[in-house]
């Protein structure tokens, strides 16, 4: 069965729509040949300016959810237009298209109607103005969900990396690492590398001291909480090692001695990954592309992501680069595969 992916177009006054039309354009023969099917949720006038700007002859007919089939590249739209969205401005209604874009995405998946979800990045502040209080993506997606606990994973070539923590104070970090939070990250960052169809699947388990604590020297919770979770893990099966000092364990993960690594924060895990993902003109020193996917994991539906924002500075300019979604399409094809062969 081909899987039928969802791509919500974020907010509409990002570069979500610039780089929904170059990705669609890259994977036109896969759709074309059957390989692919995707529905894209969101604003369709700003999806249609998008490709006039591009100067893109991309057909992308309109559905509703009424409609008993869609064709392999399809458009549905999220919500009642209100004021006109300029690429750039951020505004009420970009946030509330980003809101009900997701929301939408979910119930379908839900229905069976779609089997993954990739998501084009939305504005903080801007939803938060259209009075839908989370803080980013996952927290909403675990909301709709109902999900009781969710990992974030980031993904760049063999570099993969789930964090225990993420938007939370650095102070808060220790309190955060309990044997169940990491003991849930491990066995969802397993079953994700099973989804991927990896055939090793060793995970590293980052160190939160440096040195991972020196015997204690430097802090006990590497030896009083990671330690003992990493055992029982080995009794059960799993191959994970650790604690390893934060300093070395990258490095090991890009040389291919571990397949992933469990980072204790948002930092630890996001500056490896972001360094290798970001492509910077050595002459000019401004970054050109960004690869990279952010995956969200314990979710009853698959989610991945760009690993970027919604780079208001460029939006509308015909220069965002379409990468990371494309690798976010090929992670979210590959988990739905996964889940529909299971």
């Amino acid at each position: 069965m081909t899987p039928h992916l969802a791509i919500t177009m974020g907010d509409p006054a990002g570069v979500g729509p610039e780089i929904i039309i170059k990705a669609c354009t890259h994977l036109q023969s896969r759709l074309a040949a059957g390989e692919l099917r995707l529905l894209i949720i969101g604003s369709v006038p700003a999806l249609r300016a998008a490709a006039a700007a591009l100067g893109s002859s991309l057909a992308i007919p309109e559905v509703t959810e009424r409609d008993e089939a869609w064709p392999a590249l399809a458009c549905l739209q999220a919500g009642p237009e209100g004021e006109p969205i300029l690429p750039g401005v951020l505004s009420v209604d970009g946030g509330r298209f980003a809101y009900l874009a997701v929301e939408r995405a979910v119930r379908l998946a839900e229905a069976g109607r779609i089997h993954g979800l990739v998501t084009a990045p939305l504005n903080k502040e801007a939803m938060n103005k259209a009075g839908y209080h989370f803080a980013g993506h996952t927290d909403l997606l675990a909301k709709l969900t109902g999900a009781s606990g969710s990992v974030m994973m980031l993904a760049h070539g063999n570099m993969r990396v789930s964090h225990v923590t993420t938007h939370i104070a650095l102070a808060d970090v220790p309190s955060r690492l309990t044997p169940e939070r990491l003991r849930f990250v491990i066995d969802q960052t397993a079953q994700a590398l099973a989804g991927l169809g990896l055939p090793r699947r060793r995970i590293a388990i980052a160190a939160l001291n440096p040195h991972a604590g020196e015997g204690g020297l430097f802090g006990r919770q590497d030896l009083e909480v990671s330690a003992p979770v990493i055992a029982r893990c080995v009794a059960d099966g799993l191959d994970v090692v650790g604690p390893v000092p934060g300093d070395t364990v990258f490095v090991k993960l890009r040389a291919g001695q571990y397949d992933a690594v469990v980072a204790m924060y948002h930092d630890q895990g996001h500056i490896p990954v972001k360094l290798l993902g970001f492509h910077i003109n050595p002459e000019s020193g401004d970054w050109e592309s960004l690869s990279g996917v952010n995956i969200t994991l314990g979710l009853p539906i698959i989610r991945t992501s760009v690993d970027h924002g919604t780079a208001f500075d460029i939006a509308g300019k015909g220069i965002a680069n379409d990468l990371s979604l494309l690798e976010a399409v090929e992670y979210a094809e590959k988990l739905a595969a996964a889940r529909l062969a299971s």
